[in-house]
């Protein structure tokens, strides 16, 4: 869902976003599916019919808008081989990659915060 450009709530997010790197980060990340599509490249590029395949549920219209939203945020990089058919593999850009350690702590405090919820 877009934010209309001159809304209240936009302009807020763009001051929260100018004053805290936190919240620009969390923004930046925020949704269903980037954490995913990071969690399936940390280890390998991949084509997207393998990206696709390895998350369950996202439809080729999401993955598309994701893949595209995270190619112009610098946090994947897409490589397009000239070829017939055309391949196209995605992998995670350097900076990109250092958001793995914050994906691997985001899994052990998820997984903390999961146990906790059971007692």
């Amino acid at each position: 869902m877009s934010i209309k450009e001159s809304s209240t709530n936009n302009e807020n997010k763009k001051t929260m976003e100018s004053c805290c790197s936190e919240i620009y980060a969390v923004n930046l990340i925020s949704g269903r599916w980037i954490l995913s599509i990071c969690y399936q490249l940390k280890q390998e590029r991949l084509r997207f019919v393998e990206l696709k395949n390895r998350i369950p549920n996202i439809s080729e219209r999401m993955l598309t808008l994701q893949l595209k939203k995270m190619e112009q945020e610098n946090l994947v990089i897409k490589t397009v081989y000239a070829e017939v058919p055309p391949r196209v593999e995605y992998e995670l850009s350097e900076i990109g990659k250092k958001l793995l350690p914050v994906l691997n702590q985001l899994e052990v405090w998820g997984k903390e915060h999961k146990a906790s919820k059971k007692k």
